[in-house]
């Protein structure tokens, strides 16, 4: 116990908490939060593994089958063409949410006018604090075959498009409203990084005779490189997840081929029709992967890039 006295900047640990204790006891409730809904749920992995029946008793009461659901999840019918939705919709949304919300921070970096910035700004990320059930109300109405937007396409001689019950618009459609919701949002970030940019590197660039787009192209993109890289390795990490609130809102099954996604296949198995034991394992089967990715994707940032999370 002689150790307790580890240092805290020079002062011994004991002495320190005794005058920082409330700083400590702030971070009880945060951790108990933390230890309850992200750490306690882990024990349910088990029924990945097991026979898992809720009349038969707690978690571990299953009879241990091993790798069997993770086989029969990789054997049904429809899985290969859940993870090609899946990974179909999550990448649409990742590179093109990740290149408007960039494009559009360049363009907001460029406005001089500070109150028409903030007013732009405020509207553009104030979608994303709707929930999906109330855009998904909204959009129903506007893409259904008598909405606004096929009257509006119908001044032009268009047929009517029926976006939420075509296979074909679907997916499209879904990314597009992705980006819509999020890209004011994710903006901020880059628009972050771009005032720690120092004023003399546009000053110089100018003096050089670099214009406003070179100067984007050689002081700005450059200056918030790092951001963009770290932002494109956690989105690698949730490539699995294509949105399953979005999803779940505004598919129907005329749209099943196209629209059914990991998240939402887990649903019906797991919620709808009781199959607890697979769903986990498909759950259990996405988050490794998630993990793999963002681990690979944290290596190969770190190699050619010289910039890690962690």
């Amino acid at each position: 116990m002689a150790n307790l006295s580890a240092k805290a900047g020079g002062i011994p640990f004991s002495v320190y908490f005794r005058r920082k204790w409330q700083l400590y006891a702030m971070l009880l409730l945060p951790a108990f939060i933390v230890l309850l809904f992200n750490y306690v749920p882990l024990a349910g992995l088990a029924i990945a593994f097991e026979d898992y029946n809720p009349g038969s008793g707690g978690l571990f009461s299953g009879e241990f089958v091993g790798l069997k659901w993770f086989r029969t999840a990789m054997a049904l019918p429809d899985f290969p063409n859940i993870m090609r939705n899946t990974i179909t919709m999550a990448v649409g949304k990742i590179i093109l949410g990740q290149v408007t919300a960039i494009i559009f921070a360049l363009m907001l970096n460029e406005i001089g006018n500070p109150a028409y910035k903030r007013t732009v700004q405020t509207i553009t990320y104030f979608p994303h604090f709707l929930s999906w059930a109330i855009i998904g109300g909204i959009f129903t109405d506007m893409l259904s075959t008598t909405g606004i937007i096929n009257q509006f396409l119908g001044l032009f001689g268009s047929q009517p498009i029926f976006f939420l019950g075509s296979n074909q618009w679907f997916q499209p459609t879904m990314i597009i409203l992705e980006v819509w919701k999020e890209f004011g949002w994710g903006a901020i970030v880059y628009l972050a990084a771009m005032t720690g940019i120092n004023p003399e590197l546009y000053e110089s660039a100018a003096m050089d005779g670099a214009g406003r787009i070179k100067g984007i192209w050689h002081v700005t993109l450059p200056g918030i490189a790092s951001i963009i890289v770290m932002l494109s390795v956690l989105n690698i990490g949730g490539i699995l997840n294509a949105g399953f609130e979005q999803i779940l809102i505004m598919y129907n099954p005329a749209v099943y081929q196209t629209a059914d996604i990991l998240d939402t296949f887990i649903y019906r198995q797991g919620l709808l029709d009781a199959q607890y034991s697979l769903s986990t394992a498909i759950g259990l089967f996405k988050s490794i992967i998630s993990l793999v990715l963002t681990l690979t994707a944290n290596y190969l940032a770190c190699r050619y890039t010289d910039y890690r999370i962690f």
